[in-house]
């Protein structure tokens, strides 16, 4: 049965943070919340859990995964990142977009693009994330919560811990957060392309909507 963790949404209970941590780093998947819907997380290093991760969301290697990161000094040490990409990112960074980039060689090649060597990269601008992740000392492996056969990402922590209690070790509910996802915009290429237009305004970025 997986534990249900509430917390403040501003000033969220470092106890419990501390908790859910110790779950990540014996391998187990978490649900957390994010500014663009729920996501399941786990530790990058561990084999074993991306596997579970992968399973539990019904994708395969091809599926792209992302890394939730504090700030934009540790994204640069998992992606190769040049000074226009940066001056993009840093644009609209902290938020919802996700940054699709060539990994560095600090990522595991078993979770990066097994043709393209590419890992999805995001800074979020959530409270309770961005405390879980000071508290981690590192990046999470995340993919969007989106149950197998739907297409909307889960934003009730209610309803996941009754869909998700016996796959998952915790849930944090914080409270309500969005229900869309993140824009995703691939910058392993010359040009800037939007793969999908979400919860992130393109404006920010100062680019065109799809």
């Amino acid at each position: 049965m997986a534990q249900f963790f509430e917390v403040h949404p501003d000033n969220p209970q470092t106890r419990l943070l501390k908790q859910a941590v110790a779950l990540l780093e014996k391998g187990d998947i978490l649900a957390v919340p994010t500014d663009s819907s729920y996501a399941l997380v786990c530790h990058l290093d561990d084999k074993a859990a991306v596997d579970k991760l992968r399973r539990i969301r019904g994708i395969d290697d091809k599926h792209q995964l992302s890394l939730l990161c504090r700030d934009l000094s540790e994204l640069a040490n998992y992606a190769r990142v040049d000074n226009r990409q940066y001056r993009l990112i840093k644009s609209a960074t902290p938020g919802p977009y996700t940054f699709i980039l060539e990994a560095s060689k600090e990522v595991p090649r078993r979770v990066s693009h097994p043709a393209r060597r590419t890992i999805g990269m995001r800074v979020p601008e959530h409270k309770v994330l961005q405390a879980l992740l000071a508290l981690h000392h590192g990046p999470l492996l995340a993919t969007t919560l989106i149950a197998p056969g739907e297409t909307e990402p889960l934003n009730d922590a209610q309803i996941i811990l009754e869909r998700y209690k016996n796959q998952i070790a915790a849930v944090i509910d914080a409270g309500a957060c969005a229900r869309e996802p993140t824009t995703v915009v691939d910058l392993s290429g010359e040009e800037p392309v939007v793969l999908r237009q979400g919860r992130g305004a393109l404006a920010a970025l100062g680019l065109s909507t799809l």
